[in-house]
């Protein structure tokens, strides 16, 4: 991994003290909500609002109603225009109603996916810690163990049931690899769930008791029939949606064959070698590559030369 690499890695910059000690002041929601400093962030599913220079939008604590879930994100490191080191930022996890009173227009709320490469490091990290953790509160309103609902304790970052059993967010590691072969063809698959023509890295989450170069090679052979070796980490990105770490690497097929490759027929419709001119003469017209917000498409980059000059 160079340290170039991980720098421009979408979703992965981040100027923010998480600040975990504070999670556990007591009546923290009020101490929050009685300083004037305090910046809300109203996401509603995974979507937010941002200002008319790009930046996101914050509200104060009296647009959130009391009992909105809210999640104590962390402070802020240096000074900005909107807010100096120090400043403290909540996520207001906002149901519809709520959504319309900050913000009538439902087109003013956007996604993370679209804009997440415009922000600057320190709306990117609030932004993804925010959108991971409204995804976690969305499916954990019950107690696995017993079934009971759960209340929301310790800032947000902690779902605790009747019969006293904590539950923590969890995060899903995944794998996704820039496979090349002896001429330096990088190998492509189209999923089942994408248009005919959109192709990207293969990936696939680590299972239970398995290393993540050992889920490479896995993932690999299952999707494309390919074997490889030497899996070099590049770096990793967190993608919530829902609740995943994509984890990067390269490796180098096993000397053979490269029409060996073939897709699983059941994940992967199709899988192809690309030259460097494969992508320079077919992406954007009757080739679609990952998106700027993905890991996939900095490894592509990363294994191309350059920026691709395509959305």
């Amino acid at each position: 991994m160079t340290v170039e690499f991980a720098s421009r890695l979408p979703l992965s910059r981040n100027e923010l003290d998480r600040d975990a000690e504070f999670r556990t002041t007591p009546d923290l929601d009020q101490v929050l909500r009685e300083d004037p400093a305090t910046r809300y962030l109203p996401v509603h599913g995974s979507e937010m609002l941002r200002n008319a220079d790009g930046t996101l939008r914050f509200v104060t604590a009296a647009d959130v109603p009391v009992g909105t879930v809210t999640l104590y994100l962390g402070r802020a490191v240096s000074d900005a225009a909107d807010a100096p080191a120090g400043t403290r930022f909540v996520a207001a996890l906002v149901d519809d109603a709520t959504a319309s009173a900050i913000e009538p227009s439902d087109d003013a709320w956007e996604s993370l996916r679209m804009f997440g490469t415009e922000l600057s490091p320190r709306d990117q990290g609030l932004a993804v810690e925010a959108v991971a953790m409204a995804n976690w509160h969305a499916v954990h309103g019950f107690s696995p163990r017993t079934g009971s609902a759960t209340d929301v304790v310790t800032g947000g970052w902690v779902r605790r049931d009747p019969e006293g059993h904590e539950h923590f967010p969890r995060t899903d590691a995944a794998i996704i690899v820039g496979v090349v072969d002896a001429d330096d063809r990088i190998l492509l698959g189209s999923n089942a769930a994408w248009d005919a023509n959109r192709y990207s890295l293969l990936a696939g989450f680590v299972e239970p008791g398995e290393s993540l170069e050992d889920a490479v090679r896995r993932e690999v052979f299952e999707e494309s029939g390919v074997h490889v070796e030497e899996p070099e980490y590049l770096g990793s990105q967190p993608w919530p949606f829902p609740a995943s770490l994509m984890v990067g690497f390269r490796a180098r097929a096993v000397d053979g064959d490269p029409s060996t490759a073939r897709p699983d027929g059941v994940e992967i419709l199709d899988v192809r070698w690309f030259s460097r001119d494969d992508i320079r003469e077919r992406a954007g017209d009757t080739l679609l590559l990952p998106g700027r917000t993905s890991i996939a498409r900095a490894i592509i980059e990363e294994w191309y030369g350059g920026p691709l000059d395509l959305p």
